[in-house]
């Protein structure tokens, strides 16, 4: 492969200041394309854009297909009548400079962005074209779209309930009842039947990130710049990856991994590391001409170049 010279920087937007208690894909993110543009550089290194999960990194997310929520602009979200200004003015407990503090913003963030996707999906003062965007979105995405919404709906449910009752391990396989832990067809039926709604507001906010994702990124190669993508080689044993395709994994009958990864002992961990994520299982995985892999694939080159 043959490369122009370039050079550019690795910055994930989590980082970019100018909106409170976290970095978006707004217009802060705009503004440091102008700045590479500006200082000659042609790259833009990013992580993962995952929502992420445990210890808020980047590497344990919820999905691998899915962005992160947090990252949504809410000025983008007034902007097109989906919220007010009113809706998000911070509180006091959200950062208005310094390191991000994960919990306050979701414990804050979430809540609008539901409340943005309730005020989508009434129909109300929303645009014809919207609509249609958001139904082609949700029907080019549900190869992965709706089984990590149902994912969250159900997970949602049960953390809360397992912050009530604090069982030894609340991980999908260890806490959800049987039926929903290994994904049964029926049981997922009926568990949208009466949860529509909330499962729905997790695709309308995932068509959210897609839409500020996708102006970001248009603005960006119009520019010059290109984005460079990331892609971990294990997923989080937490994700709607693996409890949709256990199949996938080396787990045992109730989803729980039989080996995990990490790495022994080295220069740079005297004890090794034990990362916890569940290993796959290439054997089936071949059997289906590695489709997981190359869905997932294909994803990342629809949000980078």
């Amino acid at each position: 492969m043959k490369f122009t010279r370039s050079s550019g920087i690795l910055l994930h937007p989590t980082s970019l200041a100018g909106t409170p208690g976290i970095g978006t894909i707004g217009k802060p993110a705009f503004d440091f394309v102008d700045w590479l543009t500006d200082a000659g550089q042609s790259l833009w290194q990013i992580l993962p854009l995952g929502p992420t999960g445990y210890g808020d990194s980047p590497y344990a997310s919820f999905s691998t297909f899915a962005g992160n929520p947090l990252l949504i602009d809410l000025d983008c979200l007034v902007e097109r009548g989906w919220l007010t200004k009113k809706d998000i003015v911070p509180p006091e407990y959200i950062k208005k400079t310094g390191n991000v503090d994960f919990g306050a913003v979701v414990w804050w963030k979430l809540p609008l962005l539901k409340k943005a996707a309730e005020n989508f999906l009434s129909g109300k003062d929303i645009r014809a074209e919207d609509l249609l965007a958001f139904k082609d979105f949700c029907k080019s995405k549900k190869n992965w779209l709706n089984d990590f919404a149902l994912f969250m709906s159900i997970k949602t449910v049960y953390d809360k309930k397992a912050a009530e009752e604090k069982p030894a391990n609340s991980i999908w396989y260890a806490w959800w009842p049987e039926k929903l832990a290994l994904h049964d067809e029926g049981a997922l039926a009926d568990w949208y039947k009466e949860n529509k709604n909330d499962v729905d507001l997790y695709k309308v906010i995932q068509f959210f990130f897609d839409q500020q994702w996708t102006a970001l990124k248009k603005y960006a190669n119009e520019n010059g710049i290109s984005l460079i993508g990331d892609i971990p080689i294990f997923v989080a044993p937490d994700s709607a990856d693996v409890w949709s395709n256990q199949k996938l994994f080396q787990l045992d009958k109730n989803g729980k991994p039989h080996c995990v990864a990490g790495v022994p002992p080295d220069y740079f961990c005297a004890d090794g590391q034990l990362w916890g994520n569940p290993l796959y299982d290439w054997k089936k995985m071949k059997d289906d001409g590695y489709k997981w892999w190359i869905a997932r694939i294909k994803r990342v080159f629809e949000l980078t170049d």
